[in-house]
């Protein structure tokens, strides 16, 4: 295995695009996994490309850093999921507290595919955005579920994978305040205007935070860690 070179989970989100240059800061090789698995927002995936091809032009030495990008397509996820994430039904909260659009399992499947490619690549380390501070709840995206499937996949694989979650404990102000630690204005504007994290896909309305609906879970959070990041940035 290659004890430098990583693999980020990249859905075209804010959180995997700033995972990614996080990851590009630190390691030799990066390469790049996203998934499709009948998503409602899948125009998530298509930002994917354009985000690679700005950060390519904001850092020549990051961009010799990028290995290859993988798409794995596992639509019985989506099948199996009846949420508002795989069907186009209202985002509601569910009478266990949890918002319909938790896809069980999604982030155990997704880190288990990405930790078998890993070890087709020769990939140590696997880096991925989930987080335990805005996260709505999912029970996939806490630290102590993270540390769980870690051990499992290495014992299971018989080998030494290091899972990363840089934003585990970060909210979205937070986040936003990395990307500008990592690459300052050009990496945030990059990231405001060519990811995307809305769960209804809507890519025509632009806010200042970036492209969305402006009111499903994924918006309010993400704009609400806008404001108070521009707030901080103001003083």
């Amino acid at each position: 295995m290659e004890p430098q070179a990583a693999l980020v989970l990249f859905s075209g989100g804010q959180d995997s695009a700033t995972c990614l240059a996080w990851a590009l800061a630190r390691f030799h090789r990066v390469e790049t996994v996203g998934f499709a698995y009948g998503q409602r927002h899948s125009v998530e995936l298509t930002c994917r490309e354009p985000l690679l091809d700005g950060l390519k032009a904001l850092d020549a030495t990051r961009a010799a850093k990028l290995g290859e990008h993988h798409t794995l397509d596992i639509p019985t996820l989506g099948a199996v999921s009846e949420t508002a994430l795989t069907r186009d039904v209202e985002i509601t909260m569910s009478e266990g507290g949890l918002p319909n659009t938790f896809v069980p399992g999604r982030n155990l499947i997704f880190l288990t595919f990405a930790a078998a490619l890993a070890y087709r690549r020769g990939i140590k380390h696997i880096v991925a955005g989930v987080c335990e501070t805005d996260y709505s709840g999912y029970p996939d995206c806490r630290d102590d579920t993270i540390k769980a499937l870690q051990v499992a996949i290495n014992l299971g694989m018989e080998r030494r994978f290091v899972l990363h979650t840089p934003l585990m404990w970060r909210d979205k102000a937070a986040t936003w305040t990395l990307a500008d630690e990592l690459g300052g204005d050009g990496l945030v504007d990059l990231i405001r205007e060519r990811s995307h994290s809305c769960y209804l896909g809507v890519r025509n309305v632009r806010h200042d935070w970036g492209f969305g609906c402006g009111e499903c879970p994924a918006c309010r959070l993400r704009a609400d860690g806008w404001n108070r990041y521009a707030a901080r940035a103001s003083r």
